[in-house]
């Protein structure tokens, strides 16, 4: 799995040494408040079923499918690589330069006995995994927070195999609005308001107080972020021989009627399909209308699914 020796290894973690400024910078901001945080009351059962509930990570898992093996860079506390580990023979490794995090899921997976499941720390910049050995690269809300995501998109497909499939995950220029707003907000009036108008917050158990300050800080105080549009994603792809499958939200505005665009449920049945990238002014009405949709109000992140030729 490695090019590189490993650092040591601590509770089961291969450790690699890395000294990135920015990544020292991310490391320490996420070191007491590890995002995403587990629910007290998270077992293997709740895992499943919550996986199991949501449309994306469903049909991710089905997607997925047996014997493969799939590295998630920024896994966090790797609530999905435990979720995707369960009930297959797949290999899924979870890779974050955060250790604390990493100790989390690392624990829940001891706890609920999933095995198939490797922890690695590490910064995505210093190649440490062998070129073209994973079939599923998982890069969602992580490449945004490096020093440079151009850069660290072209460090997460080397490993990827030939056919293999990269999922991408970034802030969206123009479906953040939302988000920037409340942010501008939060510095004025506090966590009370965004208590009463973040809708994610207004989901997460009151009681549930490291998962609400995971969320709060991780959306609305992170020290390294960037957004992007549909069409720069489009380029690394291009510059990177990378073939476009499909994307979340659609790049088809004119091209699907409005119960597709706005239907989770329906977008990510098909999501893993091959779709099309459609025109420039597609793509800009489909990321505007981030701004008043599920995806907008819940931080703008969009997703961009392509498979590596």
């Amino acid at each position: 799995m490695f090019k590189k020796k490993f650092l040591k290894k601590i509770d089961d973690i291969y450790i690699f040494d890395y000294k990135d400024k920015v990544a020292q910078e991310v490391k320490n901001f996420y070191k007491d408040d590890p995002f995403p945080n587990y629910e007290t009351s998270d077992n293997k059962a709740t895992i499943l079923s919550k996986g199991d509930k949501n449309y994306y990570t469903k049909n991710l898992k089905n997607f997925i499918g047996h014997n493969k093996k799939v590295l998630e860079i920024g896994a966090g506390t790797s609530q999905l690589s435990n979720y995707l580990a369960i009930g297959n023979n797949n290999s899924i490794v979870a890779f974050d330069v955060n250790f604390p995090s990493l100790k989390l899921g690392n624990i829940f997976a001891k706890n609920n006995k999933i095995s198939n499941i490797d922890f690695v720390c590490g910064d995505i910049f210093d190649d440490i995994f062998k070129d073209e050995f994973f079939d599923i690269v998982l890069c969602n809300g992580v490449l945004h927070h490096t020093k440079n995501t151009f850069e660290a998109f072209k460090s997460s497909i080397k490993s990827l195999k030939k056919n293999g499939y990269v999922l991408v995950g970034l802030y969206n220029k123009y479906g953040r609005f939302r988000t920037y707003i409340r942010k501008y907000l939060y510095k004025l009036f506090g966590k009370k308001y965004l208590l009463l108008f973040d809708p994610v917050l207004r989901k997460i158990n009151k009681d549930s107080t490291k998962k609400i300050n995971s969320w709060i800080r991780d959306q609305y105080m992170h020290p390294v972020e960037r957004s992007h549009t549909f069409d720069d994603v489009l380029n690394w792809f291009d510059q990177n021989n990378v073939e476009f499958v499909n994307s979340y939200p659609n790049c088809e505005f004119f091209s699907n009627d409005q119960n597709y665009i706005l239907d989770d449920n329906l977008i990510f049945k098909n999501f893993f399909q091959q779709g099309k990238k459609s025109t420039h002014l597609d793509r800009i009405f489909s990321q505007l209308l981030m701004i008043f949709t599920k995806s907008g109000s819940e931080g703008g992140l969009y997703l961009f699914l392509g498979k590596k030729k």
